[in-house]
């Protein structure tokens, strides 16, 4: 039996979203520093297969039936094709960019969201107030790495933006065909299967399709990397977020995913030494007061 919509995010949500919203600014990094060890598009491959094999063992483990007839085909190797082209993008794309001025352009994200979901979810339209709210959060994300895109901006190219900020529209786009269409009424463990393997097996084409050196000695840290990215990122963070998207609003959700980008600002700092500044702290304030608008209730008082 499918649980009740909710309206609101409870603190579960706001536990689970914290957890994986610290785990994915962390996850940029990760990816950039195993780049110059293992190519792009083999490392995200390698993250995808692994991913599928442990979702296959869990739904096995809680006997989630994958093979019943839903109605759900279409929609899930949609949503699959869309998340297979999100990572090829934000892969290749911190070949030419910085890991966080690419962030700053994958999370326009919800800005799609709230503008597409409410075409067909009425209830979940933004207000004024939230509105003020959303464009609060993203003004407080660039104004944090503003100094990170100026010092990144000689060795960035156009590429690495572009790959970017297509990778945001794609992650908008999943997320609007899991919410309008009856994805969201299937298992949180199927619903990120689809997405799982459809990009487990797109992907090794197209990273042999251009010309990607496929070696297997990889130091230390690479594993650790890849088995974080594999366990953490590609498997338990999504599909808490998978979990979420059937049972909260996801305009709600995808706004919260603004704290992705400060997180991936600290953990620049702590691991490269950067100083965090002054402005950083008051753009983490903006960002909270930014999510505390969109999850205003309607009528409640300021």
């Amino acid at each position: 039996m499918t649980a009740a919509r909710k309206t609101h995010l409870d603190s579960l949500a706001v536990g689970l979203l914290l957890g994986c919203c610290l785990f994915w600014g962390l996850q940029q990094v990760l990816i950039k520093a195993t780049i110059a060890e293992i190519p792009p598009l083999f490392q995200a491959s390698l993250r995808l297969v692994g991913a599928t094999l442990l979702l296959g063992l869990w739904c096995a483990w809680r006997r989630v039936p994958l093979l019943r007839r839903d109605g759900s085909l279409a929609a899930g190797l949609l949503a699959g094709a869309l998340f297979a082209g999100e990572f090829a993008c934000i892969y290749l794309g911190l070949q030419f960019t910085s890991a966080s001025r690419l962030t700053v352009f994958l999370y326009t994200s919800p800005f799609w969201v709230a503008l597409l979901v409410p075409l067909w979810a009425k209830s979940e339209k933004l207000r004024g107030l939230q509105w003020a709210g959303l464009l609060c959060a993203f003004v407080a994300v660039v104004f944090a790495l503003r100094e990170s895109l100026a010092a990144g901006g000689a060795a960035s190219t156009l590429r690495g933006d572009l790959l970017g900020l297509a990778a945001g529209l794609l992650w908008g786009l999943t997320t609007v065909v899991i919410r309008a269409s009856g994805l969201v009424r299937i298992a949180a463990e199927k619903l990120l299967l689809y997405q799982l393997a459809v990009s487990a097996a797109a992907l090794p084409g197209l990273s042999l399709a251009l010309g990607e050196s496929w070696t297997w000695q990889f130091s230390a840290f690479a594993w650790v990397s890849l088995g974080l990215q594999t366990v953490v990122g590609a498997f338990a963070s999504y599909l808490a977020w998978m979990w979420m998207l059937g049972r909260y609003p996801a305009t709600q959700i995808s706004t919260f995913v603004f704290f992705t980008p400060l997180f991936a600002l600290l953990f620049g700092a702590l691991w490269l030494g950067e100083a965090v500044t002054a402005s950083l702290l008051a753009a983490l304030a903006a960002v909270a007061a930014g999510i505390l608008l969109v999850n205003r209730r309607p009528g409640a008082r300021p």
